[in-house]
């Protein structure tokens, strides 16, 4: 099954690719917050009694006082139906900060960029149609509508999210991809072809009207033209390369369900991908016609891959398990790095420079190494989030946040 270098996307990848001029626009009307009233009940007022006016001065007093705590509250309440932006809440666990968010229970955080010529000017994407825009920094979020997804039918999952200069792509499923190119204020939807071979996953802004998607059956298309046409850079999907390898000794092949449980990007542009059931992992570099599938060495099963900072990959394995690959590059070896996970799984890694990274996880995990991955410190602080961590992001080494569901938001202090 060969895909094509021509411009459209299909499953068999042998027909021209996609798209059709886009010319939605999609307005950044903040939706509306609802806010709660709470009055203070007055269960202590005292009643007054005939029989003694100390009790009934009391009283008076008593009520005066409550009298004026309710004015006080209700000075401070917000009007009925103002959006108020979500922000820091002032309890700091260690070096990170919780922010309240103004989305709903249940949502999961999944990815989250900012603006390079305007750094304090990011969003955040999640489930149910969830994307939140900051102008300052992070410390406060109001929501983003986006009509044309609205007035449909589907509750649209937000994947991924990329910058490159004033310009942004967003990709989501089902299949949905927005484009910006005045730094997010507007953005219009791109159509795709229904024959999109599985959901995209993963996109990266490359240059000036330039990106790179990932779909989670291992296709990789490239555009230069701002997505009005796309072209392959593998020619077969993943389950195509596992069929003429599977005879080859890659373990666990034969069980393949043809999807990616994740994917990952180096700053060179090489990937590393998880296979859905975790049983072995699979790399691509530009240039390579396939994706290369490769054995796990570890017993366990792997839970996610990706880049550490000097180049070489860490690896999770699923019950805790953290092992990094010996020297830089790809490779197959890998040693195992004692953590105190205290059996919860570790989800994602992310490095805050050479020598500093943050690893999170089930139950509130959050580790810290110092030294490059050598050792790692369990940040206590973190242990009553009742959340599970899936995702560690650096800006740079002064930004940073972890994603995690119910709407969980951490933020870097430093």
């Amino acid at each position: 099954m060969k895909m094509a270098t021509t411009l459209q996307l299909t499953t068999d990848f042998s027909k021209p690719i996609i798209v059709v001029k886009p010319s939605l626009e999609f307005a950044s009307t903040p939706r509306h917050c609802r806010t709660s009233l709470s009055l203070p009940r007055f269960n202590n007022i005292a009643r007054a009694s005939s029989s003694s006016s100390d009790s009934s001065l009391v009283s008076r007093r008593h009520f005066v006082s409550e009298t004026a705590a309710l004015s006080l509250t209700l000075t401070t309440l917000p009007l009925f139906g103002s959006v108020q932006p979500a922000k820091s809440e002032e309890s700091a666990l260690s070096e990170w900060e919780k922010v309240s968010l103004p989305i709903d229970p249940g949502v999961v955080l999944l990815d989250i960029a900012f603006v390079p010529e305007d750094p304090k000017h990011g969003f955040l994407l999640g489930t149910r149609q969830t994307l939140l825009e900051t102008k300052d920094g992070g410390d406060t979020w109001v929501p983003r509508s986006i009509p044309s997804a609205e007035d449909e039918d589907f509750n649209y999952r937000f994947n991924s999210i990329s910058f490159k200069g004033k310009e942004g792509w967003i990709v989501g499923k089902p299949a949905i991809l927005l484009h910006t190119s005045d730094s997010g204020n507007s953005w219009e939807r791109i159509p795709l072809s229904s024959q999109l071979p599985g959901d995209m996953v993963y996109i990266k802004a490359t240059g000036e009207k330039s990106a790179e998607m990932v779909t989670d059956e291992g296709a990789i298309y490239i555009t230069s033209n701002r997505g009005y046409n796309w072209k392959a850079a593998v020619q077969e999907t993943v389950s195509a390369t596992l069929n003429r390898t599977v005879s080859s000794g890659i373990s666990g092949a034969s069980y393949y369900t043809g999807t990616f449980n994740s994917v990952n990007r180096s700053p060179d542009g090489n990937y590393v991908a998880v296979s859905s059931r975790g049983n072995f992992y699979l790399t691509w570099e530009p240039g390579q016609p396939f994706w290369q599938p490769h054995n796990r060495t570890i017993a366990r099963r792997i839970q996610n891959m990706g880049w550490r900072a000097d180049g070489g990959l860490w690896l999770l394995v699923r019950g805790g398990g953290l092992y990094l690959s010996k020297g830089t590059g790809l490779t197959e070896e890998f040693e195992e790095v004692p953590v105190q996970s205290r059996g919860f799984g570790i989800l994602d890694v992310g490095y805050r420079s050479k020598d500093e990274a943050w690893a999170a996880g089930g139950s509130g995990i959050l580790l810290r190494t110092t030294n490059g991955g050598k050792t790692w410190t369990r940040d206590k602080a973190a242990d009553n989030i009742a959340a599970n961590l899936y995702s560690v992001k650096f800006i740079d080494d002064t930004t940073g946040f972890v994603l995690g569901n119910d709407g969980v938001l951490l933020r870097y202090l430093g």
